[in-house]
């Protein structure tokens, strides 16, 4: 939106056209988020503090939890609004992909949000039963991976990129929509999972989104893409502002998330986020880059299938809790403990993933 006003006012003022550049517009797109997260983070806590929309707390988990019962929910409301916002004033609207990524990003939001809404509102203690949300989980994750199966124009828009390696892309012909469904719904159901500590899981969503941030800006940079080896999509860039979007969303969110939370994302964000990353990491083609960046997201996951299956198939647990960090909690680590150095991890990862941009 201000891209037009911007070209508009270019005619009669050369300097408008610094707006052309995705970097400074992603930029602005992060401080824009940030400033409407810390504007309306206190506004909405309080309207659901008021509305009784708290938090409630299992009985069987750590014993220090149970002090957060109560604590406003449903906050990835104000992460969703910020990204949808700052994306419509910053973004090229014209561009296909700015439209594909907010679609799939604030259709995953509306299965969290119902999900919450018959929990915390309906005090349905089930929510949205899991085969419901699973069903239009993967009903918009489809969805999605067919239609960029048919809009795509060149077979790297379609092809499996093999990190630390030049050249080498298994191309995936239309085994494409069965695995950009799983990447995208695997990925929402991850950090939803992961969702369980005050911070835990949104610090890692604003590094991986910044890095796939510049993921998106090389691989939609010619030149750029062609010195480093990476598949050149027109148009991809733009992504950028969004990333950009998330970024600052997430650390407005961060800000009244941090230990001790004031407040809780919830599915709606839970959900969305996720959905946002693996749409995101598709369209720059980085998905075993987004597996790398995501190892806390993955060892998340993992610790609960684990724990299910052997529960199944052995009457017995592995771990004292899944997913894994209430596991380190039962141990006995402190809360900000284990949030920290989840975060720890998740800067070497995504430092990791950063650097298979040069090393092929």
């Amino acid at each position: 939106m201000l891209l037009w006003l911007s070209n508009y006012l270019q005619e009669f003022f050369h300097a408008f056209g610094v707006f052309q550049y995705i970097t400074l517009r992603a930029i602005l797109a992060a401080l824009t988020a940030l400033v409407i997260a810390l504007v309306l983070g206190p506004i909405i806590i309080r309207r659901l503090a008021l509305a009784q929309i708290g938090q409630v707390v299992r009985q069987d988990g750590p014993k220090s939890h149970l002090s957060k019962s109560g604590t406003p929910t449903m906050g990835g409301v104000l992460i969703l609004a910020a990204i949808a916002i700052t994306t419509l004033l910053w973004s090229n609207l014209s561009n296909p992909y700015v439209w594909i990524v907010l679609t799939v990003t604030m259709s995953f939001g509306i299965i969290g949000w119902v999900d919450d809404y018959r929990k915390l509102i309906k005090k349905n203690p089930r929510g949205l039963p899991g085969k419901w949300k699973y069903f239009w989980q993967s009903v918009c994750g489809l969805l999605a991976a067919v239609f960029l199966y048919y809009v795509s124009h060149t077979p790297q828009e379609t092809s499996l990129l093999i990190p630390f390696f030049k050249n080498m892309a298994i191309p995936l012909g239309m085994f494409y929509i069965i695995f950009v469904y799983f990447v995208i719904v695997g990925t929402s159901n991850a950090v939803n999972l992961t969702d369980g500590l005050d911070g835990l899981a949104i610090l890692p969503i604003v590094l991986i989104a910044g890095a796939l941030g510049i993921f998106a800006y090389i691989t939609g940079h010619m030149m750029f893409a062609d010195y480093l080896t990476l598949p050149y999509i027109p148009g991809v860039g733009e992504i950028a502002v969004f990333c950009g979007a998330i970024v600052g969303s997430g650390l407005g969110f961060l800000w009244f998330n941090a230990y001790p939370a004031q407040i809780f994302m919830g599915d709606v964000g839970a959900l969305s986020l996720g959905a946002a990353l693996g749409i995101i990491a598709v369209l720059v083609r980085q998905e075993l880059v987004l597996f790398i960046m995501g190892g806390v997201f993955v060892v998340e996951t993992v610790s609960v299938m684990l724990q299910v299956g052997s529960f199944k198939l052995r009457g017995k647990r592995i771990f004292k809790m899944a997913p894994i960090h209430h596991h380190f909690e039962l141990l006995g680590w402190p809360e900000p403990r284990v949030i920290v150095r989840f975060w720890i991890i998740t800067v070497i990862l995504v430092l990791f993933g950063l650097a298979t941009i040069k090393l092929r």
